[in-house]
């Protein structure tokens, strides 16, 4: 969206404003301010015209320009009505030199996690991949997966949704008293450095929101099932402004995981390329390994595929 369609769109959000006040404020002609109006109106902005000027009377739109309205992150938004998969999108842009870009989709029709494995994405969910440059070595890119993760949660928790984490990325939702949980988010982080710097980060964010959960995987819920249809403008802008006040503060990373985690406390088995281990979960250090009790001792897993155990 350009300078001047924010430049109305800021200035219609504190009220009426007129054509010919618009036009001066912004050094333009009233034809000019016209054809800004209806470009918004175009982009699904509500518009009307009244007695005393334009007004923007609702933002129900799922698009660039509505997500780019009011977000209070240094984001760009690429949206697409459908992509093969927005982390595929977002590398690209990245290769491209590209930061701070939030790749937005309604449907992913090759969308994938951890492990390419296959990830459902329907019209409905919030399918999102953020590009990253920050000056972090490769070591601490991990935080960035529990950065999203928590920001996840926090937004899931603000839409009544009793979000939990599962080590390393996966945003859960607690069933019965058993320790079973359905999955309601999952992130996949991508990315390019070298060994002692990160060149860029791609971010992906995929949240089941407003879908029918019997029309997902098997072991998945929805923000629809638990708690009602989200607005999703305002769930990825929140999304994105969580993230970005994490990222700026990657100290509180690991302490806002804890706090969340479901995993900790827990018996796990952790499949890794090293072989498999089996033991309580009871921490993750200030880089996101998973600190394992097993009956040989300690074990401090930085990557794997974690499956938590019913109790002995």
């Amino acid at each position: 969206m350009n300078d001047t369609r924010r430049a109305i769109l800021a200035a219609l959000a504190d009220g009426p404003v007129s054509g010919p006040e618009l036009a001066e404020s912004l050094d333009i002609s009233r034809a000019a301010v016209w054809k800004h109006i209806e470009g918004l109106r175009e982009a699904d902005f509500e518009i009307e015209s009244g007695p005393t000027g334009y007004e923007l009377a609702a933002v129900e739109a799922y698009n660039a320009p509505a997500v780019e309205f009011e977000l209070e992150a240094p984001f760009s938004v690429e949206y697409h009505d459908s992509v093969g998969s927005t982390n595929d999108r977002a590398r690209e842009l990245a290769g491209e030199g590209a930061t701070n870009v939030a790749v937005l989709a309604d449907e992913q029709t090759g969308g994938r996690g951890r492990l390419e494995r296959e990830w459902s994405a329907p019209a409905g969910g919030v399918w999102v991949s953020i590009v990253t440059r920050p000056t972090i070595t490769p070591a601490q890119a991990p935080l960035y997966t529990l950065a999203a993760s928590v920001a996840t949660a926090d937004v899931a928790r603000e839409a009544g949704v009793d979000a939990r984490i599962k080590w390393p990325n996966d945003v859960v939702v607690p069933v019965g008293e058993d320790d079973d949980y359905r999955k309601l988010a999952g992130i996949l982080t991508e990315m390019e450095g070298q060994t002692d710097r990160v060149e860029w980060l791609v971010v992906g964010v995929g949240v089941n929101a407003n879908l029918d959960a019997d029309a997902l995987p098997e072991g998945a819920t929805s923000i629809r099932d638990e708690a009602g249809d989200v607005d999703r403008r305002r769930f990825v802008q929140r999304l994105l402004e969580a993230f970005d006040r994490y990222r700026g503060d990657l100290e509180a990373v690991v302490p806002a995981w804890r706090d969340l985690a479901l995993t900790i406390g827990q018996r796990v088995r952790v499949d890794r390329p090293a072989g498999e281990i089996v033991g309580e979960a009871i921490d993750v250090t200030e880089s996101g390994a998973l600190v394992v009790e097993t009956d040989d001792g300690r074990v401090t897993v930085s990557a794997g595929d974690c499956e938590h155990l019913r109790p002995v």
